[in-house]
């Protein structure tokens, strides 16, 4: 018989998991079945108060900003993010850490009977139970109820009107930046996907948004107004201005002009723990749903956001994992977050010679213009398919893409360790690497370079 939390792996693996093969309809999506495997829980959910975050990019890193901060503050404070890099603990994290193998077990020995009850119930109407992602996110809230967390920041899987977290009524729901991603399932149109991220917005409920798109900010708007909901965004209420260090790839500084609605008057100046502007962007949006915390029981002093925004950090972001050559990775999944990231390291590699990029990406990426974000910085290109996932993109829709985003002619790997080891060979001692596409390819590229981070 396996560990506990192997035999807790084994029995997720059974389950239909829209991560790795996304289904191509919406209607695969809704909110019934999570609410059916809570209620057969006792809606372990209902006791905690909660953040809401949804977004395009930068969702995460809010994530991990927020709770750094609410950590700071004193609160006992759950995180639950997605996807993950290096394991399935680091999604659910109480106080900072990791969920443990065994709690993780404890939650599952809850979790699976309600799983297996809705699983019959389900059978004998010819349909199915509860997916990967709803059980992974019932695990979540089944270990914050037990760790007794005082306040939770959840991260949406993807969209936010119908992902499985969408079942809270939070305190405070917040958007990050929204950009096209996941088109065939949340739409063609930034409105479109804007509508789908607005659908964490709750009646009465504040909402911070860091939406830049003139359409999305339309929208969030549009549901605000008619939520009721007090609408803080980013460029009218509150001003951002990122600060770089004087070294590249070194966390610079957020100045953000605080809302006058909420009392705030003159600016403020925070060290960052994570590189590159648009982590200034996510920091800004933080801070404003900290400040709004007090009035709902929640004391969130100044100091604690500093310690908080300079702490916080997650892996996989503008991540330096050697020298010698410099290898650096980053998850970036979609086209703004190429640009983000092609933008961040640009400085820092722009001496090096050659550089190289080691791109995979799944099939349903943009990826003719994710490498276009790239066109001009790289001497070498490297692609791959991670092993970890069954939606990664074909070699010849990477060399296609490619070639239509005036990219060098790619060399091939079968998988991302070989596919390193070329990498490192053209780079030499000298160049730079620079590792991106997806949090699946992140993943095994640090796997490759034995970093881990301490749980």
């Amino acid at each position: 018989m396996g560990s506990p939390d192997t035999d807790v792996h084994a029995w997720l693996e059974t389950r239909i998991d829209y991560e790795r093969s996304p289904p191509r309809a919406k209607a695969a999506y809704g909110l019934h079945g999570m609410r059916r495997l809570l209620t057969e829980l006792g809606n372990p959910q209902g006791a905690i108060p909660v953040i809401h975050v949804a977004g395009t990019k930068g969702k995460g890193s809010t994530v991990a900003m927020l709770a750094a901060i609410l950590e700071e503050a004193g609160h006992c404070t759950g995180r639950y993010t997605s996807p993950h890099v290096e394991s399935l603990e680091e999604r659910i994290c109480v106080g900072g850490r990791h969920v443990s193998a065994s709690d993780l077990a404890a939650a599952a020995r809850t979790v699976r009977p309600a799983v297996e009850s809705l699983d019959r119930q389900a059978a004998s109407r010819g349909g199915f139970g509860p997916t990967w992602f709803e059980i992974v996110t019932a695990l979540a809230f089944v270990h914050f109820a037990r760790a007794r967390v005082e306040i939770a920041v959840l991260e949406t899987g993807l969209g936010g009107r119908l992902d499985a977290t969408n079942v809270v009524w939070p305190l405070v729901s917040v958007i990050t930046s929204i950009s096209l991603d996941h088109v065939e399932i949340l739409g063609r149109t930034v409105a479109k996907i804007a509508g789908e991220k607005a659908g964490i917005i709750k009646r009465g409920r504040p909402v911070v948004s860091g939406a830049e798109h003139r359409s999305a900010r339309r929208v969030i708007a549009d549901v605000a107004r008619r939520r009721r909901s007090r609408l803080f965004q980013v460029g009218l209420d509150f001003d951002v201005r990122y600060e770089p260090a004087r070294e590249p790839l070194i966390p610079g500084s957020l100045v953000f002009g605080p809302p006058k609605r909420l009392g705030q008057g003159e600016s403020l100046r925070f060290s960052l723990g994570m590189a590159g502007s648009h982590q200034a962007a996510n920091a800004a949006v933080a801070v404003v749903a900290a400040m709004l915390l007090p009035s709902m029981g929640f004391a969130v002093p100044g100091d604690a956001i500093a310690r908080g925004l300079s702490r916080a950090c997650l892996p996989a972001r503008i991540e330096v994992v050697a020298a010698n050559p410099l290898v650096v990775v980053d998850a970036a999944h979609n086209v703004a977050s190429m640009k983000s990231l092609v933008e961040t390291v640009r400085d820092a590699i722009e001496a090096k010679r050659p550089r190289v990029l080691l791109f995979a990406a799944s099939r349903d990426k943009q990826l003719a213009e994710m490498l276009a974000a790239a066109r001009g910085l790289f001497d070498h290109v490297v692609i791959t398919r991670y092993t970890s996932s069954p939606r990664a993109a074909t070699f010849d829709a990477m060399v296609t893409a490619c070639r239509q985003a005036g990219m060098p002619a790619p060399r091939r790997a079968a998988e991302p360790l070989s596919a390193l080891q070329i990498a490192r060979r053209l780079a030499g001692r000298h160049g730079a690497i620079v590792v991106a596409g997806s949090f699946f390819l992140a993943g095994e590229i640090r796997e490759a370079v034995g970093v881990t981070r301490p749980r």
